[in-house]
């Protein structure tokens, strides 16, 4: 698998910017890849070191319109902490 077929997109929200300031970015990847491939992904697509990652598997909510019921997708999301003094310049701008 692509470097670009794991890293998904980043998730901007409001807990993850808080991480930021602890060095930690947050991903949605690819559900097969392991924290091996996202590690061996963000170095080579932002060209950091990875000190760790830590992966969660995100249950997608069931939600109604009216008499339909549906349920948003399943997704795997992946929390980075890089190495000290490293920073993704993507989410500086």
């Amino acid at each position: 698998m692509e470097a670009r077929d794991i890293i998904i997109r980043p998730l901007i929200t409001e807990k993850s910017t808080t991480l930021m300031a602890e060095g930690k970015y947050v991903f949605e990847v690819a559900k097969s890849a392991n924290k091996i491939e996202i590690a061996k992904a963000i170095s080579q697509i932002f060209k950091v070191k990875v000190a760790s990652v830590n992966t969660i598997n995100v249950e997608g909510k069931v939600k109604r319109m009216g008499r339909s019921v549906g349920k948003r997708s399943d997704y795997k999301k992946a929390i980075v902490k890089l190495a000290a003094g490293e920073t993704i310049e993507f989410f500086e701008a």
